[in-house]
């Protein structure tokens, strides 16, 4: 009995401790490739933009996405991925109100996606 008992608390606690660390990693990942986004929407938006600046973030996004496919679906990388690639293009075009629009999704999707993950009652249930 007392064992069947410890080893559901420590079931619940390594669950518990799983969930809090994928929060905080995820959030964080995302905040600061929310932050390189957010200084590229406003070169953008102020016609400052190059294509060097897009595919730095482009290049920063692929490296986090390898880490981030073990914790996030790969539905919600992708529409990123599109978005983001969409937005270097257009950059590159010097269509910065197309641009600006396609960045706009990204900021809007960086910070919606974390709290996703967030372990709270809507989450779980």
């Amino acid at each position: 009995m007392v064992k069947s008992l410890s080893a559901i608390l420590v079931s619940i606690a390594l669950l518990i401790g799983a969930g809090l660390f994928e929060w905080f990693y995820v959030d964080k990942q995302f905040s600061s490739f929310e932050k390189e986004v957010q200084t590229l929407a406003v070169k953008t938006e102020a016609e400052e933009a190059n294509i060097e600046d897009a595919k730095a973030v482009q290049s920063s996004w692929e490296k986090r996405k390898e880490r981030l496919y073990v914790w996030i679906p790969h539905n919600d990388i992708s529409r990123i991925d599109e978005h983001l690639a969409e937005a270097v293009r257009l950059i590159g075009e010097k269509e910065y109100s197309l641009a600006a629009a396609k960045l706009e999704v990204v900021l809007h999707m960086s910070s919606c996606l974390p709290d996703t993950y967030r372990p709270a009652i809507e989450n779980i249930l």
